[in-house]
Parts: C-alpha cells; structure tokens; sequence
C-alpha cells in the first residue's frame, strides 16, 4: 500500500509538471490589430533609439 501511494504521488507530480498547455481563446479581429499596432510601434520605438544612438547621426 506504501509503495502504490509513492507512485501515485509520483505520478501526480509529473502531470502536474507536464500538463498540457492551455489553449488560448480564438483571437477576435480587435485583438488582432491591436497586438499588430503594438508589434509595430514596438518596431519603430526601437528603429528610432538605433538611429539616435548612432554618434554623428544627430541634427542639432
């Protein structure tokens, strides 16, 4: 009996460890093109503190 509750300790242990991810929520057309606004705002935030931090680039 000792033995048959280690395993199941065992064995609740690694599902825990190894559960399945869960699946995210069908995205709806506003989340889309938010999280694309966001993509590219990201993007051009760091374009832009690329080319200020290059030396000689600035105009001022």
């Amino acid at each position: 009996m000792l033995r048959d509750q280690s395993s199941d300790r065992a064995k609740r242990e690694a599902d825990k460890a190894f559960k399945p991810v869960k699946a995210h929520k069908p995205v709806n057309d506003y989340v889309k093109a938010q999280h694309s606004f966001d993509e590219n705002r990201e993007r051009l935030k760091a374009e832009r503190l690329a080319r200020e931090a290059k030396p000689g680039s600035r105009s001022e």
